[in-house]
């Protein structure tokens, strides 16, 4: 059932969610919370010279919240906290080849815990 609802690029993220988990040493974190549906995301970032040098998260959410998290963290890696700080929640959606209608606000939540994250470099 779950492959009907999802393409293959959710349901990778979601078989193997990349960098998963707590990061004890990352410089920032952040959190966002859905109260409509409970989704809840940690966002964990090392940071270094402008730039994120590594990225995980913790989830308790629906499959494609846990996708969404999955796919940021791989786009982040590597990028300036300037470039994150220009991601949309559109950006999230596209790279996940598109969400279904009433999941769009998963890539929202990924976001607002990077938002939340960023916030903490200012």
């Amino acid at each position: 059932m779950i492959q009907i609802l999802y393409n293959a690029i959710i349901l990778e993220h979601l078989d193997n969610p990349r960098n998963a988990g707590a990061m004890p040493d990352a410089t920032v974190r952040g959190s966002a919370t859905n109260p409509v549906c409970g989704d809840l995301l940690h966002l964990y970032l090392k940071l270094a010279n402008e730039q994120i040098i590594a990225a995980s998260f913790e989830a308790q959410s629906c499959p494609p919240c846990i996708a969404a998290a999955s796919l940021l963290t791989v786009m982040l890696i590597a990028q300036s906290i300037t470039a994150a700080q220009q991601l949309k929640p559109n950006d999230l959606k596209q790279a996940l080849g598109g969400l279904p209608r009433n999941k769009e606000h998963c890539a929202h939540l990924a976001l607002d815990a990077l938002r939340d994250a960023l916030a903490q470099t200012a």
